[in-house]
C-alpha cells in the first residue's frame, strides 16, 4: 500500500477537529498530481546533478498538510543552526512526484535527498547505483539507528546493506471489531484462525457479514494474504519473493494460505458483493460502525474516519482494534506485522561529497528530533521513536498506544506487498489477488503467474 496516495492509505487520520493539539488529531491527509512550488523560506528549488551549490543540499519531497509543514519545519530548523550548508527543498503533490523523481534520478539531476517509500523502489535504485550506501553511516551513528523501530529498517535494506533512513511515521494494518455485534451472539474476538472460521457461520445465522471487505479496491484483499502467509510461515517466505528468487510462491506455506482465504470466501465470511464496493467510499468501514458487519481487517488510518463519520461508535468504546490472530501451527511470530513501517531518505550517489556531508548532518541531528518527535505527535501519528508514546494524550490515546506498541514490538514488519515488489510484479500481483477472492482462478494458478513475474 502507498503511504501517500490517499489519505485512507497514507497515515493516522483523526480526523473532525479544527485545531491541531497534542489531544486533537488533524488528517493526515495524502496528495495526487501536480506540483506545489518551493515554499518561501525554502532557497529556491532544487539544483540539477544532484543537489545546491555549494556545500548545501537539495531535498523533494511531498506535499499535503499537516505532514508538509513538519517536513518544512525540519529543514528550516537544520538551516537555522548550519548557516552555509543550508539544504533547499521543493514540494511536489503524490504522482507528479513520482514521475518527477525517476525521470530526474534516471537523468542524473535528482536532489541529494531522495524521499520515498523503501521496498521495491529503492531496490530499482541500488540496482541502478542511484542511492548512497548507508551502512556505515548509522554504524558511525549508532545511538541514532538504536532509537529508531527496529523493524523500520528492513525496507530500507537492500542485500543486507542500509540504503536509506527510516523516518517519519508508523501505521500497521489493524484487525478490527464490532463490540456490538459480537454481544449480539455472545462471542470473544478471535483468538485464532479456528475460531475466525468457527465465527462465520454464527454471525452469518443472525444476519451480520461476519467481514467487512472493498474488495474491489483489491489492495484492501492484499492485507489478508500478508497477515495469513506471515502467521503461517513467518516473514521468509515473502522475503524470498522480494528477493527475486525463483518459484519462491511455490512454497508449500503459500499454497496453505490461499486455500485458507478461498475457505473463508466460499463460508460467505465477507460482506455480500464485497468485489463491488470500494475503500475509497468508506463503505467498507461503514459497514462496520453500523454493525452490518462485525469484522474488519484494515490500515490504522481508518480509526480517524470511523471516529468522524461513525457516530458514538469510537467514542463509546464500540470499537476493538487487535493484532491479527495466529494460525494453528504457523510459524509466524503473533507480534508480526504488515503495513507502512515508515517513510524512507535515501541520499543520491551523484551528490557532491559536500551535498551528501550535508544530508548525512541533517539525518543525524534534525530528522526525528524530539522537536520532530512532538510535532508528529500533536498530528496524531506515531513516529519510529523508541519512547514517543510519551506524547500521547487524550482520548486518542489508547488507540496511538495501541499502534506504537504494535510497532515497536513487531519482531517483523513487513512493508505491504504492493509497495515492496516493484511495479510490475505488483500489478500482476493485485489482480490475482482479485481473482482468487472472486474465485475465478485456483491457488496453483495463482502461484503459477505469480512465479512468472519473480525479478520483473
Amino acid at each position: 500500500m502507498d503511504p501517500s496516495t490517499t489519505s485512507r492509505r497514507g497515515f493516522l487520520k483523526l480526523a473532525g477537529l479544527a485545531g491541531i493539539s497534542a489531544t486533537a488529531v488533524g488528517t493526515l491527509a495524502a496528495c495526487g498530481g501536480g506540483t506545489q512550488p518551493t515554499q518561501p523560506g525554502a532557497g529556491g528549488s532544487a539544483a540539477a546533478g544532484g543537489g545546491a551549490a555549494g556545500s548545501g543540499a537539495s531535498y523533494w519531497f511531498l506535499s499535503g498538510q499537516p505532514q508538509q509543514a513538519v517536513r518544512e519545519e525540519s529543514v528550516k530548523r537544520f538551516n537555522g543552526a548550519n548557516a552555509g550548508t543550508e539544504i533547499k527543498y521543493t514540494e511536489f503533490q503524490n504522482d507528479a512526484y513520482k514521475t518527477k523523481i525517476k525521470t530526474a534520478i534516471g537523468a542524473g539531476q535528482g536532489p541529494t535527498i531522495i524521499w520515498g517509500w523503501g521496498g521495491g523502489g529503492l531496490r530499482e535504485y541500488v540496482k541502478n547505483d542511484q542511492v548512497e550506501d548507508l551502512t556505515s553511516f548509522f554504524s558511525e551513528n549508532a545511538a541514532l539507528k538504536d532509537k529508531l523501530f527496529p523493524s523500520a529498517f528492513e525496507a530500507a535494506t537492500v542485500d543486507g546493506k542500509i540504503y536509506a533512513m527510516p523516518a517519519e511515521t508508523v501505521t500497521p494494518i489493524v484487525f478490527y471489531y464490532n463490540k456490538r455485534a459480537f454481544d449480539k451472539i455472545g462471542a470473544q474476538p478471535p483468538a485464532s484462525w479456528g475460531e475466525i472460521m468457527a465465527l462465520v457461520p454464527k454471525f452469518n445465522e443472525a444476519g451480520i457479514a461476519p467481514f467487512s471487505l472493498g474488495g474491489q479496491s483489491r489492495w484492501t484483499n492484499m492485507m489478508w494474504l500478508e497477515f495469513l502467509l506471515d502467521r503461517i510461515a513467518g516473514p521468509e517466505v515473502f522475503q524470498n519473493a522480494f528477493s527475486g528468487k525463483a518459484g519462491a510462491w511455490s512454497d508449500p506455506a503459500v499454497v496453505d494460505m490461499l486455500t485458507k482465504i478461498q475457505d473463508l470466501v466460499k463460508a460467505n465470511g465477507f460482506i455480500k458483493g464485497f468485489s463491488s464496493i470500494t475503500a475509497d467510499s468508506n463503505a467498507d468501514l461503514a459497514l462496520l460502525y453500523t454493525g452490518k458487519a462485525a469484522m474488519m481487517v484494515h490500515g490504522a488510518w481508518t480509526y480517524g474516519t470511523m471516529k468522524k463519520d461513525g457516530g458514538d461508535f469510537v467514542s463509546s468504546g464500540s470499537l476493538g482494534y487487535m493484532n491479527f490472530p495466529p494460525v494453528e501451527g504457523g510459524k509466524g511470530d503473533p507480534s508480526n506485522s504488515v503495513g507502512n513501517p515508515a517513510q524512507y531518505y535515501s541520499i543520491s550517489s551523484k551528490a557532491t561529497d559536500a551535498e551528501k556531508t550535508t544530508a548525512k548532518k541533517y539525518f543525524s541531528t534534525t530528522v526525528l528530533d524530539d522537536t520532530e518527535i512532538k510535532a508528529w505527535a500533536d498530528n496524531g501519528s506515531v513516529a519510529i521513536v523508541k519512547g514517543s508514546n510519551a506524547s500521547f494524550s487524550g482520548a486518542d490515546a489508547p488507540f496511538l498506544n495501541f499502534i506504537y506498541d504494535t510497532a515497536s514490538n513487531a519482531k517483523s514488519f513487513a512493508q505491504s506487498w504492493d509497495q515492496a515488489l516493484p511495479a510490475a510484479a505488483a500489478e500482476t500481483l493485485l489482480d490475482n489477488i482479485a481473482k482468487l477472492f472472486q474465485l475465478s482462478i485456483t491457488p496453483q494458478q495463482w502461484i503459477d503467474n505469480m512465479n512468472k513475474v519473480i525479478g520483473s
